[in-house]
């Protein structure tokens, strides 16, 4: 946990975080890996155990980003919270590949789960998205649970504010390189998404979907354990 800053205002936070960032981020090899673990605990919500974090990484409002244990986050990526009380969490063992940059929007949370890995250049960005467990996102893809408000021709585009509905990956699943996955999806467990697909609907669980937008072309084997369920809720529809 944070080691007692918690008590500090708004600008003193801005502050530490600032200079424990400009201190510690560029420090290379396994010494600046060490330095940043013990550092950024002192800026971050929550460090786990054994967590990783390479050179040139960003944090900001970092008292809302929590990292578990074993966690990865490689060169250059980005975790941003706007927004009063917004959250960003790392579950344990998941990674972070080169480039990946990650915002919450207004008190929005995103969380990525266990053993789960975002592939290089990856964004993420609204004010709900939700990863589970052994999931795996390749690089360039774009997961943004947020879109603008356009109705009103009277006032710019930028001045009418966001909807918001939220994206959930559901375990297991597998995004290719370049996926877009848009605000209001769920993409059920076990599911795997061909590169370069536009998401633009929910697609059932242990489904294959590609193309522009995403359709499901097939679907794996269901456990047997989970196809009364699955009939129930999804492949009787």
């Amino acid at each position: 946990m944070g080691t007692g800053v918690h008590g500090l205002s708004s600008m003193q936070l801005n502050k530490l975080e600032a200079a424990v960032l400009a201190l510690c981020r560029s420090i290379p090899l396994s010494l600046g890996r060490k330095v940043r673990r013990l550092a950024y605990r002192m800026i971050l919500g929550r460090v786990g155990r054994s967590v990783q974090i390479d050179l040139g990484v960003d944090f900001t409002c970092g008292l809302g980003i929590e990292l578990g244990n074993n966690v990865r986050i490689e060169r250059d990526a980005r975790l941003r919270c706007f927004g009063l009380g917004s959250k960003i969490c790392l579950r344990d063992h998941s990674t972070l590949d080169r480039g990946v940059d990650i915002k919450t929007h207004q008190t929005g949370a995103i969380e990525i789960g266990s053993y789960s890995y975002i592939g290089p250049y990856t964004c993420l960005s609204g004010d709900y998205i939700k990863i589970g467990n052994n999931c795996l996102i390749a690089s360039h893809s774009s997961i943004y649970a947020n879109n603008h408000n356009f109705a009103d021709v009277t006032i710019p585009i930028r001045d009418q504010g966001n909807s918001y509905k939220g994206i959930v990956i559901e375990d297991d699943c597998w995004l290719g390189s370049g996926v877009r996955v848009l605000d209001g999806v769920t993409i059920g467990k076990g599911s795997v998404v061909g590169a370069g697909a536009v998401v633009t609907k929910s697609i059932p669980p242990y489904s294959i979907a590609v193309g522009v937008p995403a359709k499901v072309i097939s679907r794996r084997e269901v456990p047997p354990n989970e196809v009364a369920e699955l009939s129930a809720n999804y492949l009787m529809n």
